[in-house]
């Protein structure tokens, strides 16, 4: 056996018992000390005994020879393998492209999510000049604010037949109140929550074996009641303000909701506002055909000079208003397993709901009473200062900064 095979297997076996504990870099310069302690044609035979290319060894060649503090890391700044989305700058674009909020009713932006799988979007993209994998696909939808999304019950009836065309309708108002720096909330009311030691859903960690006790039955406490949080969420600031009232979830009380958002967190927001957006589902007491709602904000406009547009979610999509995701989910999230023993718990729970996103939540007690039973007369309708859209004027109007007569 000449000289040089034996050189060449002893490197072998010496590079398959080494090569494998190192990292990239560290193997490259092993191999590139090999190489110039062979001299000449020792390039070639260590990259012939570790079954690499002679680029790779010549690479280790060149750095040992230039010199440097080690880098503390296996490739220098700004090496490796590209992002996609940098060797492919359309891709992002493509990809939201093929799951444009109108395709699921999303009334705004922020709020999108698709039904198509990331193997299927995957394939459209590739089909469309944008190879890519299910995975990239996957870790781009995450970025964008993407989630999976189960089956949740949530259609009510059938769906109407203008269900699209209001969707379309609301993203476009929301749009132009943003672009014109006017503020835009999402008002809804929460489940009513027993007040008192109840059991309440989820759990919390605590010392095993110590489950904290609460009562058998569910019966409301005589004293204690219910709590009604009506809650406001500006889409713009991601911040909200939730009231907790103690009595009737009326017109009245969700109105007086908005009145208290606005006074003490609208005026600072939004100084210079002509103008305020409310998003709302078609029920309950912001409901598209309750009078009384109509007539507070009537009465809310002429006391701040706003115009007040209310644009309601078509029948059936309730589940779909921005504050159920941004805001009630992460409330119920953070008190999950917590008895909500009274009213100031369940305040200063909400309160203390954040995200990483960066929501903040403002929760103040509404221990006002507002009586059921108050009926609109048709005169008092007549004179109120509302407009009705073209476009669906039961769900679309405006209520003028006009004083009723």
């Amino acid at each position: 056996m000449s000289l040089a095979v034996e050189v060449e297997e002893s490197l072998k076996a010496k590079f398959e018992a080494l090569l494998p504990h190192l990292d990239e870099r560290q193997r490259r310069l092993t191999l590139g000390a090999e190489a110039r302690s062979l001299g000449h044609g020792g390039i070639a035979l260590v990259a012939r005994a570790a079954g690499l290319s002679t680029v790779t060894v010549a690479k280790g060649v060149a750095e040992l020879e230039a010199g440097g503090d080690p880098l503390g890391r296996a490739r220098r700044p700004g090496g490796g393998r590209k992002p996609q989305t940098v060797t492919d700058p359309g891709l992002v674009k493509a990809l939201l492209a093929l799951v444009e909020p109108e395709e699921r009713g999303d009334p705004m932006g922020p709020l999108r999510w698709t039904t198509k799988s990331t193997r299927g979007l995957a394939a459209e993209l590739t089909r469309a000049g944008h190879p890519v994998s299910a995975w990239t696909v996957a870790n781009l939808l995450h970025e964008q604010g993407f989630s999976l999304q189960g089956n949740s019950k949530q259609v009510e009836g059938t769906a109407h037949p203008d269900r699209d065309a209001q969707f379309r309708y609301l993203n476009d108002q929301s749009a132009a109140h943003m672009a014109a720096g006017q503020p835009v909330i999402s008002v809804d009311t929460k489940k009513k929550e027993l007040v008192g030691n109840y059991k309440n859903n989820g759990a919390q960690w605590r010392p095993a074996g110590d489950p904290v006790r609460v009562n058998v039955h569910d019966f409301p406490d005589p004293d204690l009641g219910k709590a009604n949080p009506y809650g406001v969420y500006d889409v713009s600031a991601n911040d909200g303000w939730v009231s907790v009232g103690t009595d009737h979830d009326t017109a009245a009380f969700a109105v007086e909701t908005v009145r208290r958002w606005y006074r003490q967190v609208g005026t600072n927001v939004y100084p210079g506002a002509k103008k305020l957006l409310i998003c709302a589902d078609g029920g309950g007491s912001n409901g598209y055909r309750l009078r009384a709602w109509k007539a507070e904000l009537a009465a809310l406009a002429a006391e701040t000079g706003l115009a007040i547009t209310v644009c309601h979610l078509p029948p059936g999509t309730s589940k779909w208003n921005k504050i159920e995701h941004r805001l009630f989910s992460h409330i119920s999230m953070n008190w999950r397993g917590r008895p909500l023993t009274s009213h100031q718990v369940i305040i200063d729970l909400i309160g203390a709901t954040t995200t990483v996103a960066g929501l903040n939540v403002h929760a103040e007690l509404d221990d006002n009473t507002y009586p059921t039973g108050i009926r609109i007369p048709d005169t008092e309708m007549a004179a109120l200062p509302i407009t009705r859209h073209d476009f669906h004027g039961d769900w679309n109007y405006t209520l003028n900064p006009a004083t009723p007569s």
